[in-house]
């Protein structure tokens, strides 16, 4: 038997739940759009070229950037990409149908990212082996495990939000 006490503290959390759920989509959202910006404007910079440099060369996917420009070229445009795509997906409070465009971008990208795992050397620990990465390039190509969550809710909530427009 529920007390009017139980009913209100019940009330409590669920307001609770959708306030944390509301400022929760914001920060997978914006940042997202953050790390997009953040890294993309990094591939500007030399030591973040030569950074991904083994990434790419090994990568069956990205390779071929290198035989058509130079690796810092190739990651300035790979930055460029990035850029694009957070700025789509800020969009979304006046245009969702873009801003869902930009996540199903990062959706590709990031499975193209998770790609390396299987076609850079050293990504598992030496003496160890599967499943425990290395610090670098290892635990580094993790993280776009959750961009990969991220940018596939910003899709599907930015879809359904240009559907109810």
């Amino acid at each position: 038997m529920t007390t009017h006490v139980d009913r209100m503290e019940h009330a409590g959390n669920s307001d609770l739940g959708r306030t944390l759920e509301g400022v929760g989509a914001n920060v997978i959202r914006y940042g997202l759009v953050v790390i997009l910006l953040w890294v993309g404007a990094l591939k500007f910079t030399a030591y973040e070229a030569e950074g991904i440099q083994g990434l790419v060369a090994n990568s069956p996917l990205m390779s071929w950037g290198y035989s058509v420009m130079s690796v810092r070229s190739f990651a300035a445009l790979i930055g460029v990409v990035e850029i694009v795509l957070g700025l789509l997906i800020a969009t979304r409070p006046f245009a969702p149908q873009v801003s869902a465009i930009g996540s199903l971008g990062v959706i590709v990208m990031s499975l193209i990212t998770l790609t390396f795992v299987f076609t850079t050397p050293g990504v598992w620990q030496p003496g160890y082996g599967f499943p425990f990465p290395s610090p670098m390039p290892g635990q580094f190509l993790a993280k776009d495990i959750l961009l990969l969550g991220a940018a596939i809710w910003t899709a599907g909530e930015a879809l359904r939000a240009a559907r109810r427009e």
